[in-house]
C-alpha cells in the first residue's frame, strides 16, 4: 500500500476526508466492510464503487475518531481484498448525519482491479452442508468472500448488472440479503439460492437431459465411479473427470483425448488424501489450502496407472468449488483425475455448445451448469523451490491480479512470447496480467488470444489507437503477427531473454540494480538472427543488459523439429566432437533419425545455428535412453531430471567453460562403461550448477553486481536451483540470488518483462 494519509487528526477537531482506495476492492465486501467500521467509529458520509476504486466521503466531529477509522481502513481489510494505494485529502464538512452506501460512480477510464476467482469459503460450506439451511446442497452458493469474479464479469464496475448472474433476479430473502450492509451477502453480485439462482443439468448429449440438480450430482458421482469420463463445468471451464485409480478408465481418457503421457492433475477430497498420494511439506500445504487453491506439484508416495507415467510429481489440488465438494459427498471417488476439457494442445471448452460438440467422443456424459461463463480460466500450477512458491501456469486464483506498477502513464499491451502465451496491460502504470492462454500454434488458441485481448482493452475502456504495443523480437511469432496488426500507435521488438530476465526485475521493481542474469530456456530469437538459449546478461533494467556469453552454439538440425526429437538435438551437440563411438550399438541405440540430422548438418540443410540449454537436455535424455519423440514440451528434461532425483550426491564433470565437449565426452564413456543411468544425470546436473555458478562469479566480481538473476523454462528444475543456490552461497555468500516470484520463469513470464522493457527503453509517457 502507497499514499496513506498520515496527518494527525486531532481531538474534538472537526474534520473530513475524502478517500480514494485501488486495489482489489469490487466484488469483496469492501463498501459493506467500510460501513460497519464507519458506524464502529461513528463517521457519517458514504461510500461508492467507482471505476478506479472505492471512494469514501467520511466526517465525524471528533477528528481522533476520524484518524482512527483511517487507519482501521488500512489494517483491518477484509480476506479477499487488497489495497493497492490509499490517497486521502481533506475535503469540507458536508454536514452529514449518517453513512450511506451509495450507487457506483461511472469514469472516463476504469482503472479499478478486478478480484481473481476465489475458493468456496468455510462459512458458505457450513451453509451447503445443514439441512435446515435454505442453501442446503446448492452448487453455485458464495457470498463477498469467495466465489466466481473475473470469470463472470462482462465490464466494469463490478455490479451484478454486469455479470452472467444478471438474468437471474434475486428472490425476496436473497434480496433482503443483498440489501443488508451487515450482511456477508451485501452486494454480492453472483448471490442466489435454489429458488432464484441457476442449477446443474446432467446431458448424455445435446438436447439429451436426464437429470438436474442434486439428482445430477448423485448420477455424476456414480457414472465416475462406474468408471465413466464426465465432462463437469466449473468456475473457468470443463474439466474432464475420471476415477484415478481405475487404470482402464484413464488409459480411455488419454486415447479419446490424444494425451500419450503429458500428467494428470488430481483432486482429492482433503488434506489427508493428499498426504497420503504425495510428499507435502508445510510450504505445500500452505498452497493447497490457499484461497487460490491451485494445482500444486509434489514428489509422489504412490505410482497410479497412467496418471504420470514415468514422472516423479504428482499434480493435486483440493475442492475450490461448491460443486466439487458437493460431488465429494455423493461419492465421487477419491482422487479423481480433473483435467482440462479439450483435445491436446487445444484451448479449455467453456461455453456449453462448444463442450457438447468438441468433446463428442470423450465425454460419456455432462454435468452443465446454467451459469454462463464469461472467459476461460484455466487451473493454475504452482511448485515449490527452495520452499517457496514457484508458479507453473498462472490463471485461475491468480489472474487477473496486478503484478507490479510501472512508471510509465500511457497505456501499453505486451503480447507475450507463442509458447505458453500470457498478455500484460498496463494502465496508469499497473500491470494487469492475463490468464494463461497457450500455445499459439493451435488456431484455437491464436482465437482465445485476441479475444483476451479484446476483453482486457474492453473492460478497461482502451483503444488499441492509444497503445504501445510490444512483441517479441521473432519475426515469425503468431504474436508478433497479432501485435502489427493491432493498429496500435507503435509497436515495440524486445529480445526474448531479455524479457525474462526483466521480468524478475519488474516484479522486485528493482530499475536501477546492477545484475548477472542467467537466462537459460529451450529457444528464442537472438540478436545476431540465431537460436539462442543459455545466455549471461549484464546490466539493469533502465540501461539494458548486454550479453556476457552463453554455451558454444551447435547446428540444430531442423529447427523446432529438434525441440519434438531429442535425439534430432543429440546430432547437433555431438557435431561437435572428434570422435564418436558406435551410437546404434547397446547402450545408446541412437535410431535413424540420429543419421538423417547429421546428414541435414553435413550438408548444411536446415541447420541453424543454437545455444539452447534446452535442447542440451534433451542431448543429454537421448544418450540415457529417452530416444523417442516428445509428446509434451520438457518432456525429456523433466524426464532426466526424474533419473537425477533418484541417485545420491555425485561429482560434477569436468568443464572448464562454457563449452560442451568435455562434458559430452565424460558422459558418453561413462554410458559405455555401464555407469548407472541415474547417477550420469546427477552429475549431469551438479556440473551445470557448478559451470553456472562459476560464470555467475565471475561477472559479479568483474561489474561489483550484488543480485544474479535465474530465469527460463530450465530453472523450472528444481533440483537444479537447489544446487546453484547451495554452491552460490558457499562461493560468493554477497551474492544474492533471485528467482521468480509472482510470474513463471518459463515463457508465461515474458509478457512483464517485455512491458519493463518498452516502458524504460523506449520511454513513452
Amino acid at each position: 500500500m502507497s499514499q496513506t494519509d498520515r496527518l494527525p487528526i486531532g481531538r474534538g477537531a472537526s474534520a473530513a476526508r475524502r478517500i480514494l482506495i485501488r486495489g482489489v476492492v469490487q466484488g469483496v465486501g469492501f463498501r459493506p466492510f467500510v460501513y460497519r467500521l464507519a458506524a464502529e467509529f461513528g463517521i457519517a458520509g458514504w461510500v461508492r464503487n467507482t471505476q478506479q476504486g472505492v471512494e469514501i466521503h467520511a466526517e465525524a466531529a471528533d477528528g481522533l475518531l476520524l484518524g482512527r477509522f483511517l487507519e482501521a481502513l488500512a489494517t483491518r481489510v477484509p480476506q479477499a481484498a487488497e489495497i493497492a494505494a490509499m490517497r486521502c485529502r481533506p475535503t469540507p464538512s458536508r454536514g452529514y448525519e449518517r453513512f450511506e452506501i451509495v450507487q457506483s460512480h461511472r469514469h472516463s477510464r476504469a482503472t479499478v482491479r478486478v478480484a481473481p476467482d476465489l475458493c468456496v469459503c468455510e462459512a458458505c460450506l457450513r451453509e451447503m452442508a445443514d439441512p435446515t439451511d435454505r442453501r442446503y446442497g446448492y452448487a453455485y452458493i458464495n457470498c463477498t468472500n469467495c466465489g466466481p469474479r473475473y470469470s463472470i464479469v462482462h465490464r466494469l464496475p463490478y455490479d451484478r448488472s454486469n455479470t452472467s448472474m444478471a438474468p437471474w433476479r434475486l428472490c425476496s430473502h436473497c434480496r433482503a440479503e443483498y440489501d443488508n450492509p451487515l450482511d456477508r451477502r451485501y452486494h454480492a453480485q453472483a448471490t442466489a439460492c435454489p429458488a432464484c439462482g441457476p442449477a446443474y443439468d446432467l446431458y448424455l448429449g445435446p438436447g439429451a437431459c436426464v437429470a438436474t440438480g442434486p439428482q445430477a450430482l448423485a448420477q455424476v458421482a456414480a457414472r465416475l465411479r462406474d468408471g465413466q469420463i464426465v465432462a463437469i463445468k466449473g468456475i473457468g471451464g470443463y474439466h474432464l473427470a475420471c476415477d484415478a485409480r481405475n487404470p482402464d478408465a484413464v488409459a480411455a481418457l488419454r486415447e479419446r483425448k490424444f494425451r500419450k503421457e503429458k500428467p494428470f492433475a488430481l483432486m482429492v477430497r482433503d488434506i489427508e488424501t493428499a498426504r497420503s498420494l504425495v510428499r507435502l511439506s508445510a510450504a505445500h500445504e500452505r498452497l493447497l489450502l490457499s484461497v487460490q487453491r491451485p494445482i500444486v506439484l509434489a514428489r509422489a508416495r504412490t505410482r497410479l496407472a497412467h496418471v504420470a507415467p514415468d514422472h516423479w510429481q504428482l499434480g493435486i489440488l483440493l475442492p475450490y468449488a461448491p460443486l466439487h465438494h458437493l460431488l465429494f459427498e455423493q461419492g465421487m471417488p477419491n482422487p479423481v483425475v480433473l483435467t482440462s476439457a479439450n483435445r491436446s494442445s487445444e484451448p479449455i471448452a467453456y461455453r456449453d455448445e462448444d463442450a457438447f460438440d468438441r468433446l463428442a467422443g470423450i465425454a460419456d456424459a455432462w454435468l452443465v451448469g446454467q451459469r454462463p461463463i464469461v472467459r476461460r480460466v484455466d487451473d493454475s500450477v504452482v511448485a515449490i523451490q527452495r520452499d517457496q512458491p514457484l508458479i507453473v501456469r498462472r490463471a485461475r486464483g491468480y489472474a487477473p491480479a496486478v503484478v507490479t506498477r510501472l512508471p510509465i502513464e500511457r497505456p501499453l499491451l505486451a503480447m507475450g512470447a507463442d509458447l505458453k502465451n500470457s498478455i500484460a496491460l498496463v494502465v496508469e502504470g499497473e500491470v494487469i496480467v492475463s490468464q494463461h492462454i497457450g500455445d499459439l500454434d493451435e488456431l484455437e488458441t491464436q482465437a482465445a488470444l485476441e479475444a483476451t485481448v479484446r476483453d482486457l482493452l474492453d473492460m478497461y475502456g482502451i483503444a488499441p489507437s492509444e497503445l504501445t504495443v510490444v512483441h517479441d523480437r521473432h519475426p515469425q511469432f503468431v504474436s508478433t503477427r497479432l501485435a502489427h496488426a493491432l493498429a496500435a500507435r507503435r509497436t515495440v521488438a524486445v529480445q526474448h531473454h531479455r524479457a525474462h530476465l526483466a521480468s524478475v526485475l519488474a516484479e522486485r521493481q528493482a530499475w536501477d540494480e546492477t545484475v548477472v542474469g542467467a537466462i537459460w530456456d529451450g529457444t528464442g530469437w537472438g540478436d545476431d538472427d540465431t537460436i539462442w538459449g543459455s545466455e549471461f546478461f549484464v546490466g539493469t533494467l533502465r540501461q539494458g543488459f548486454a550479453r556476457c556469453g552463453s554455451l558454444r552454439p551447435v547446428p540444430m538440425p531442423g529447427g523446432d523439429a529438434a525441440a519434438r526429437f531429442p535425439v534430432q538435438a543429440a546430432a547437433g551437440f555431438l557435431s561437435l566432437l572428434d570422435r564418436l563411438p558406435d551410437v546404434h550399438q547397446p547402450p545408446l541405440e541412437l535410431p535413424r533419425r540420429f543419421d538423417n540430422a547429421r546428414q541435414l548438418i553435413a550438408r548444411n540443410v536446415r541447420c541453424f545455428r543454437s545455444t539452447s540449454a534446452g535442447r542440451l537436455f534433451d542431448t543429454v535424455a537421448a544418450l540415457l535412453g529417452f530416444r523417442r519423440e516428445v509428446s509434451f514440451e520438457g518432456q525429456a528434461a523433466m524426464w532426466l531430471e526424474n533419473l537425477a532425483w533418484r541417485s545420491d550426491h555425485q561429482r560434477p564433470y569436468d568443464m572448464p567453460t562454457l563449452d560442451p565437449r568435455p562434458l559430452l565426452d565424460a558422459i558418453l564413456a561413462d554410458r559405455l562403461a555401464g555407469r548407472p543411468i541415474e547417477s550420469i544425470a546427477r552429475s549431469f546436473h551438479e556440473t551445470l550448477a557448478t559451470v553456472i555458478v562459476r560464470t555467475i562469479c565471475e561477472l559479479s566480481r568483474r561489474h561489483a553486481a550484488r543480485r544474479a538473476v535465474l530465469s527460463g523454462g530450465v530453472f523450472q528444475n528444481a533440483l537444479l536451483v537447489e544446487r546453484i543456490d547451495d554452491l552460490l552461497r558457499a562461493a560468493e555468500p554477497t551474492v544474492e540470488l533471485w528467482t521468480q516470484r509472482v510470474m513463471p520463469p518459463n515463457d508465461g513470464g515474458i509478457c512483464l518483462g517485455q512491458a519493463a522493457l518498452a516502458c524504460f527503453q523506449h520511454p513513452d509517457r
